[in-house]
């Protein structure tokens, strides 16, 4: 696989609204990227596009071998290959950590329920929750439930991982805690799109920085362009983050 990710001149409105004004950009396989700009500049939209959760009105977008603006195209297949963890945990309050993990491996996959129970606990381990196994929701700090939803995305085993402001919810210290997860997940080699305002984060475990303004890809480069941005916009977004 050459490229995990490639967006050529995307498109998309939302009525007369133009979100995304033809943004390309490509990730490579093992690359974490992220995807920062101010509210309102496409970055979440890219997002949910790549995911095939919006439909795009033109351009193209390749993702792990499939053409996701396709109308033919599988999204069980595609979905397969992404996993997305988004600002809301999206846990199933009346079911057990394992029982959230366990319901798209049973559902999607077919798997046996002791085979699922498995992979549960291993995904669990890789976030620091194994002791959380059989707890609810709502016993679990906001923290401990952003890192269930990560292990449920990652028990698919997915090529690709896209996050969507996964921190904004939550305060300092849980913020950290789920930070740790993900840089331990860039170490490991997974493919990585982050949107986020953790700047921190994105110079440490960033490959690349893609900053978007207005529904474009503005400026683009290694983690150094925070310190050093080339455009007006870039330099702006920079002081009034810091």
């Amino acid at each position: 696989m050459s490229v995990a990710v490639k967006l050529t001149n995307v498109v998309k409105r939302f009525g007369a609204l133009e979100v995304l004004k033809g943004v390309s950009f490509e990730i490579n396989p093992g690359e974490v990227v992220a995807l920062i700009g101010q509210s309102g500049s496409g970055k979440s939209t890219a997002l949910r596009c790549i995911n095939r959760l919006e439909t795009i009105q033109d351009g193209s977008i390749e993702v792990c071998g499939h053409r996701v603006e396709d109308p033919k195209l599988d999204l069980r297949t595609l979905r397969r290959d992404i996993g997305m963890v988004f600002q809301s945990y999206n846990l199933f309050p009346h079911m057990t950590v394992a029982e959230n993990i366990m319901l798209a491996l049973r559902r999607v996959k077919g798997m046996r329920k002791n085979q699922a129970f498995e992979i549960a606990k291993q995904v669990l381990a890789k976030v620091g929750l194994s002791e959380k196994i059989d707890a609810y929701p709502e016993q679990l700090s906001g923290g401990q439930q952003q890192r269930v939803a990560i292990a449920r995305s990652l028990a698919m085993q997915p090529k690709v991982m896209l996050f969507d402001e996964v921190t904004s919810a939550l305060d300092p210290k849980l913020t950290g805690e789920v930070l740790r997860v993900m840089e331990d997940l860039a170490r490991g080699g997974m493919t990585m799109i982050v949107v986020t305002h953790e700047m921190g984060f994105a110079k440490r475990a960033a490959n690349r920085v893609i900053y978007m303004h207005t529904g474009k890809v503005w400026e683009t480069g290694g983690a150094g362009i925070l310190s050093n941005p080339q455009t007006p916009e870039l330099k702006e977004f920079m002081a009034a983050e810091l």
